[in-house]
């Protein structure tokens, strides 16, 4: 029985390799099949981040910490039928990294991050469907695996807006040596995978970025550090505005459902404003942000399921990062980041201090992180957050 288990097994892998053929290639690259036919395309990466962080409290000296699997995801990307349609699915599998398990979320957990169609229907321009990241600032556009420090700035996680389903339609195009992109999006507006009808407005995106000395090398501008050494200087800036109609989360795509005292969802508009730049140079990178949230229009609270005192996320915030890469792949990184929220009942303003040492053993995929920051808190007591990070994928 063993044998024919063997030869069933041996057979069966001869059928597939006739079917398929298999192009795997350098670390990073993931493992990638291509129909015999070549009418569809896959390339399947994992990766994962195993995260220490420590937290110290200045005024009473507690120290707490966590030594955690802060993401592991599953990506899948290729085309369909034709080469100018593509897609894009990722996965999140661990805990930390499946977002809230609101009865909105079918009471489940919000494993899909990215389930997106793109087609290239003209030179220049993309037309997108499903869903997955909406264009607003950079910071949180760069992949998690990406960053130029352990995590993304406080900026991002007050600020940021994060994904939806709907449309996108891309364009790009050249003046001479400047690039020009635009990007517009039209989605449901109250974030990924809501299972209910919430029956109020649509979320509108608009993002437009010059890059006035041409294209990064290998895309550099949605990357942290100057991983390909810039010959000449390469600088992006980019501006998004979005309207959130009608929203009933805290941060429009984000945090918790606000209701009114009968349990019935509030509805208000929320405007938000991003301004960021990348600058890159033969190792040397610097990326700003910033970002500013209102309500429109609309109440400005409400409660929560439990009865307590909730009101949507307003405010402005900073955030400024820069880094060199030394020749031995090695670097050296600093941030600064000011979150200026409008409400200190809902969050407390602080600056933030940052210091980060990273070692980048094969590019963004297989790295170790460090960093050490000092947060400078209004109302509360002053901490120093302690973290460390191996990022491991192929």
């Amino acid at each position: 029985m063993r044998f024919i288990y063997i030869t069933l097994a041996l057979a069966t892998c001869a059928v597939l390799a006739q079917a398929q053929s298999f192009d795997g290639s350098k670390m990073g690259k993931g493992i990638r099949f291509m129909a015999k036919d070549s009418s569809f395309s896959m390339q399947w990466n994992n990766r994962f981040q195993t995260q220490y962080i420590g937290a110290q409290d200045l005024e009473t000296n507690e120290y707490a910490d966590a030594f955690t699997i802060r993401r592991f995801r599953l990506k899948f990307k290729g085309h369909l039928y034709d080469p100018r349609i593509n897609y894009k699915i990722e996965l999140a599998m661990s805990n930390r990294d499946q977002g809230d398990f609101f009865a909105e979320h079918n009471g489940a957990a919000s494993i899909v991050l990215d389930a997106v169609l793109k087609w290239k229907f003209l030179p220049g321009w993309q037309l997108w469907v499903g869903q997955t990241k909406l264009p607003g600032n950079r910071e949180r556009v760069i992949s998690s695996g990406a960053l130029q420090l352990v995590d993304r700035s406080r900026l991002n996680s007050r600020f940021n807006i994060d994904r939806d389903k709907g449309l996108w339609l891309h364009h790009e195009h050249k003046m001479g040596n400047v690039v020009l992109r635009e990007v517009i999006a039209l989605t449901k507006g109250e974030g990924r995978n809501i299972t209910e009808s919430l029956e109020a407005g649509y979320d509108y995106t608009f993002r437009g970025e010059i890059l006035p000395f041409g294209k990064f090398t290998d895309k550099g501008d949605y990357f942290g550090e100057d991983l390909a050494r810039e010959q000449s200087p390469k600088l992006s800036i980019g501006a998004t505005y979005d309207h959130n109609f009608g929203t009933s989360r805290q941060r429009g795509q984000l945090g918790l459902f606000i209701l009114d005292t009968n349990g019935d969802k509030v509805h208000s508009d929320l405007a938000t404003i991003f301004v960021d730049m990348m600058f890159k140079y033969n190792g040397f990178s610097v990326m700003s942000e910033y970002a500013h949230k209102r309500v429109a229009d609309g109440v400005i609270s409400g409660v929560t399921s439990s009865g307590d005192d909730i009101y949507f996320y307003t405010g402005q915030a900073f955030n400024i990062q820069s880094g060199y890469l030394f020749k031995n792949n090695w670097s050296i990184d600093g941030r600064f980041t000011d979150v200026r929220p409008e409400r200190i009942e809902i969050d407390d303003a602080e600056r933030r201090y940052e210091l980060g040492f990273g070692k980048y053993i094969v590019g963004h995929t297989l790295k170790l992180q460090a960093s050490v920051a000092y947060r400078d808190r209004a109302t509360k007591n002053d901490n120093m957050i302690y973290s460390a990070q191996l990022e491991i994928g192929f």
